[in-house]
């Protein structure tokens, strides 16, 4: 299923999901700069372009082109009050066929960190994936010492699956990931972290 050039534009209680546009360059650079030392121990290494307004322009083309393709839903995350970026989340990788699933990867800039707004995106975005989109299954994966990430995907409906060794290049290093996943009809239960 495709998502045929339609608006993406995914509403909650406090926030308006939806695609990067070349107008948020200025405040997701600055974010991102404001969050560096909070967001790198946790992501891969940022190129040294990462905050260009090139490297912006070519991330906003990518998402245009993913969503309508249906590859993947890359949104930010926007506070409805004031329209502040706080963050964002890809639902990438996204298989069709007899897998149907997604995985999921998110940020948040430092000063709106342990406020809700990712738990809320992630579950937004949960539904969107299992009635908008069609799939079955959301992965995610985390460093296993992330407990905030950890938490959050816990309270978001995430199950934990297991370990996946040298899964991600982080700072610099092949890192082992704990994996979780979260399915349309989910009657696992609740499960104990490994």
């Amino acid at each position: 299923m495709l998502m045929r050039r339609r608006k993406v534009r995914i509403e909650t209680e406090q926030l308006t999901l939806r695609l990067p546009a070349h107008s948020d360059y200025r405040a997701w650079a600055a974010l991102r700069d404001e969050s560096r030392d909070f967001l790198i121990p946790w992501e891969p290494t940022w190129a040294s372009d990462h905050l260009t307004r090139r490297a912006f322009t070519n991330r906003v083309y990518w998402a245009a082109r993913a969503a309508t393709g249906g590859t993947a839903l890359p949104v930010f995350l926007i506070r409805r009050d004031d329209q502040t970026l706080v963050g964002a989340l890809t639902l990438d990788n996204i298989r069709r066929g007899p897998a149907q699933a997604g995985t999921m990867g998110y940020w948040i800039g430092a000063p709106f960190a342990r406020q809700g707004y990712m738990r809320e995106a992630i579950r937004a975005v949960v539904h969107y994936a299992f009635t908008e989109l069609d799939l079955s299954r959301v992965e995610a994966a985390c460093l296993p010492e992330n407990a905030a990430s950890r938490g959050v995907l816990e309270k978001s409906g995430f199950k934990y699956e297991g370990v996946a060794q040298s899964y991600l290049q982080i700072n610099g290093r092949w890192r082992n990931h704990v994996l979780y996943a979260n399915l349309r009809t989910d009657r696992r239960g609740r499960t104990d972290i490994g």
